[in-house]
């Protein structure tokens, strides 16, 4: 996946939500992974926050960081299982005004070499919602940095090709004009 050097690298407002019903900020390892990785790669990590695995309680969160113009991207992590406090996805749809299918597929198919068939339980998911990229991540620290190296460091990286998110988020609202 090339970098043109030659592009201007544009930095990527991020707000990172971990979603688990036990974890403090300290013991929040999954959470410090991405925002360690964000401002590594020279984006800013704007926002960081801890909610319990409630889909109102995540719903209103999201919304809030969609509404707020100096995010420009939400990364979850946790809630995408299959268990019955795992709601994070069902928060997401509430949110999106679009999903990115390939993100999901993306990130199973990459994690599949490494964890194999248990990949299958990963709901992670990724879209667009008033502007503003959403993706939502497992709770592991191995999948958060697998979700980062592997995907979302080029797609957030203006100077990827062929193509990148960045170079479309002016035309993500374009619908509203």
């Amino acid at each position: 996946m090339p970098i043109d050097e030659s592009r201007k690298f544009l930095p990527v407002n991020i707000a990172v939500l971990t979603v688990s019903d036990t974890r403090s900020m300290a013991e929040d390892k999954s959470g410090q992974t991405l925002q360690d990785r964000i401002t590594a790669s020279g984006h800013a990590c704007v926002a960081r926050e801890i909610v319990r695995d409630e889909a109102d309680l995540i719903e209103e969160i999201l919304r809030r960081w969609v509404a707020d113009t100096a995010v420009d991207c939400v990364i979850t992590t946790g809630g995408t299982g299959i268990t019955g406090r795992d709601v994070t996805p069902e928060a997401f749809k509430r949110v999106l005004d679009k999903e990115i299918e390939g993100f999901g597929e993306l990130f199973r198919m990459l994690s599949y070499a490494k964890i194999g068939t248990s990949t299958m339980q990963s709901r992670a998911l990724g879209g667009v919602a008033g502007g503003t990229y959403m993706f939502a991540l497992p709770g592991s620290t191995g999948a958060c940095k697998d979700a980062w190296d592997d995907i979302l460091q080029f797609q957030l990286d203006s100077r990827h090709r062929p193509c990148n998110l960045v170079e479309l988020m002016p035309r993500l609202l374009e619908h509203l004009k």
